[in-house]
């Protein structure tokens, strides 16, 4: 298991700018090859999917390359693959589809520790259907969602559970296949939020118990697009709105128009890019083994990384750590005695340190932290963060708190 973080640095046009990016978790910054791959995808021969010209072809590769490299990174099938315009747009979608049978009594389950993206969807629909909302608190102390916060609420009248892998706020990461089992015992679907967990940790819907995932490319070195996992069965099950000359075949019956070839390519090369993250990985494994070795180097990476932050932020006189979860991402919120997080942020930018501050759309997590709608300062890492940015975002905070 090797990391040579400058190779990688190497990839990112970006970096060339001088900042240090700590904005990860809104989303990382892109390497060359999958500009290059969707660059090359959208200018050379490109129709409308079909066998007979190679513009056609082409068209039907990228789509195939785009559901098998997904079903690699997140250990599902190819068929169960849906591109989407946004991880948001599709949990809308599939909110709208799975609510239609719906009716007062039933309950729907969901977190104060989610998106809202994974939270505002599923009441709303619930609303809709006179169906009763059971909200889970973790501990704002903790940061923990603990299981039995959430099976507690699961009746033999729950229709659907909704959870994070893991909090793109303080980046707390439940124990998903724990509250599945208790979901799937009685009879009910869970539906999880996998954006901010597949950019630090190699997703297995199998293992997670999942019948539904959600993840962003952007979030891990991709273009800006949302993909859903489903197991192709269970998708067989669901009726969407479509035009009546639009097939019926799954999972393209949930993909309405012609699809983005071109962002389609560039998830493909994303997924490429963080299987080659490991230079040592057998080239002529499988790319799933690739990207399990090459998750292995980043999480070691990250949590070296991560390690040295905290040691400096526990220096740091004013500065409070919200993140406090024994299992979770190297993301971290914090919050400043005397000194507004967006305050903070500006000084920082001010020394080409990027690291946002709001509730980043966590907005039940933010208020159940007693943070309100401000939320706090956040800071990510990536596979391109060295040991100089996080000295730079160290050094950056002890001036601003002087």
């Amino acid at each position: 298991m090797a990391y040579d973080v400058a190779r990688i640095r190497s990839w990112f046009p970006s970096l060339e700018a001088g900042w240090a990016q700590f904005d990860a978790p809104g989303g990382t910054q892109t390497p060359r090859q999958v500009g290059e791959a969707i660059s090359a995808t959208l200018t050379g021969p490109l129709s409308n999917r079909g066998t007979v010209g190679l513009s056609e072809q082409r068209a039907e590769e990228a789509v195939h390359g785009f559901r098998n490299a997904m079903a690699d990174l997140v250990n599902g099938d190819p068929r169960g693959i849906v591109h989407g315009r946004s991880a948001t747009q599709l949990v809308y979608d599939f909110s709208r589809n799975l609510s239609r049978d719906w009716r007062p009594g039933d309950e729907v389950v969901v977190t104060r520790l989610d998106h809202d993206s994974n939270v505002r969807p599923w009441v709303q629909a619930a609303e809709r259907a006179g169906a009763t909302v059971r909200w889970a608190d973790f501990d704002p102390q903790t940061g923990e969602l603990p299981v039995e916060a959430v099976t507690g609420l699961v009746t033999d009248r729950t229709r659907l559970v909704a959870v994070t892998a893991a909090s793109n706020l303080i980046g707390t990461r439940p124990d998903v296949p724990a509250i599945a089992e208790a979901v799937h015992a009685a009879g009910a679907v869970l539906f999880v939020d996998g954006v901010h967990v597949t950019a630090h940790e190699l997703p297995d819907v199998r293992a997670l118990g999942a019948d539904f995932f959600t993840c962003s490319p952007y979030k891990f070195l991709g273009p800006h697009c949302g993909v859903l996992v489903a197991r192709p069965e269970l998708l067989e099950t669901i009726a969407p709105d479509k035009l009546l000359p639009s097939t019926n075949a799954v999972p393209e019956r949930f993909e309405y128009g012609t699809l983005p070839y071109e962002l389609l390519a560039g998830v493909t090369a994303a997924v490429e890019v963080l299987a080659d993250l490991d230079p040592d990985a057998d080239a002529a494994a499988s790319r799933r083994d690739r990207l399990a070795a090459s998750y292995a180097a980043l999480h070691a990476h990250e949590s070296a990384l991560g390690a040295r932050l905290a040691d400096g932020l526990a220096e740091l006189p004013g500065a409070t750590v919200r993140s406090r979860a024994a299992r979770r991402t190297p993301t971290v919120l914090m919050t400043f005695d005397g000194r507004a997080a967006s305050d903070v942020t500006r000084h920082l930018a001010a020394e080409r340190v990027l690291a946002p501050s709001g509730n980043f759309y966590a907005l039940e997590a933010s208020r159940h932290l007693g943070l309100g709608d401000e939320g706090g300062l956040r800071v990510g890492l990536a596979p391109y963060t060295d040991e100089a940015d996080v000295e730079r975002l160290l050094a950056g905070l002890a001036s601003a708190l002087a």
